[in-house]
């Protein structure tokens, strides 16, 4: 009886001191909890093997469907393209403005095969001390094994054929209507309310265009190719084509709209994209004036556009100024920043 005190007492002991010295520690602010300074290689192993074991049992009887179906993966391409991409990359993008500063670094999923349950379960639940959030909040399990069934075919995919199917995904009202997608009620940012749905205006008309830059200084293809691409770029926004708007936009692009801005394409798609195309979807569209000019491996490009629409139940004429700016790579163009601006111009009759 003695013998199991004695036991006894010295486990509370260490117990005690054990409490002591971590609650010391902590208090002490001396561990930097910084995301640039990595764990020691022991923490970091016993991490990554407490996420993988935890991962697998709790995913080991989730059942799995086709994911083979060629819609499934269209839908998938386009949901990967709008969230996934600032963090795990893809064909063609080798970095983003994010993606440095994560610790631990996200898995390219180009480069790495992750089985299908534990996949469906990270994007669903997320990864605890990890940048990866909680997909499931706000998408539900079709939309996700949607995405899993995409990242099945990510491995030895070229840019061209990633640009190629995200070009091809469904827009965003098919997929809200297969998933189930909340619809978010907004008003643009700068204009209230766009015209009722039915009321056909026509997107674009002939009119004179001052131009400066590309067309006045004779820089030849590449710029003309970036105007090329702000031209589609506010004709896919007006036209709702998601996908073709997403395939354009850099993973960390920042858009700034009304002085307020979202800092990658994965919040502006989320909070604001459906806004934008659902106020110009109505609006009658003209080109005033557009100004280009190359800076290095960089285009601006700066349009100042006439928008007759509907705000708030009453005609009226805004002028809309929008710059792109816009980065080249093997892949093509991408628009890495966006600023608009509008202000009424006059009340219509």
């Amino acid at each position: 009886m003695k013998l199991y005190k004695k036991i006894v007492l010295a486990s509370g002991s260490v117990l005690l001191l054990g409490v002591i010295g971590a609650t010391i520690f902590i208090e002490s602010g001396v561990y930097n909890i910084g995301a640039d300074d990595p764990h020691w290689p022991v923490t970091y192993m016993v991490l990554e093997r407490l996420r993988n074991r935890s991962v697998a049992v709790h995913s080991a009887d989730l059942k799995v469907p086709d994911l083979n179906n060629p819609q499934r993966i269209l839908r998938g391409a386009g949901q990967y393209a709008a969230m996934c991409t600032s963090c795990h990359l893809a064909p063609g993008i080798s970095s983003s403005e994010i993606r440095p500063g994560l610790y631990p670094q996200p898995p390219i999923l180009a480069q790495t095969k992750i089985g299908p349950r534990e996949a469906f379960w990270a994007i669903k639940h997320g990864i605890k001390l990890s940048a990866m959030p909680a997909w499931g909040f706000n998408h539900n399990d079709v939309t996700i094994w949607d995405m899993v069934a995409f990242i099945e075919k990510l491995p030895g995919m070229t840019p061209a054929e990633y640009q190629a199917i995200v070009a091809k995904a469904p827009p965003d009202e098919e997929m809200a209507s297969g998933h189930g997608h909340a619809e978010k009620k907004s008003t643009h940012p700068h204009s209230g309310t766009a015209s009722p749905a039915g009321k056909e205006m026509p997107k674009e008309h002939d009119h004179p265009v001052q131009k400066t830059g590309s067309s006045m200084a004779g820089k030849g293809g590449r710029l003309v190719k970036a105007e090329n691409m702000a031209d589609a770029f506010q004709q896919a926004l007006q036209n709702g084509h998601r996908n073709k708007v997403i395939a354009m936009l850099a993973s960390d692009v920042r858009v700034t709209e009304g002085g307020k801005e979202q800092v990658s394409r994965t919040a502006y798609v989320e909070h604001h994209m459906g806004a934008d195309m659902r106020f110009l979807e109505h609006a009658k569209i003209r080109l005033l004036k557009r100004q280009a000019q190359l800076q290095g491996d960089r285009a601006v490009v700066s349009s100042v556009r006439e928008l007759r629409t509907t705000v708030r139940g009453k005609p009226q004429v805004l002028l809309s100024q929008e710059t792109l700016t816009m980065k080249q790579s093997d892949a093509g163009w991408h628009i890495v920043a966006i600023s608009w601006s509008s202000k009424p111009v006059s009340n219509t009759e």
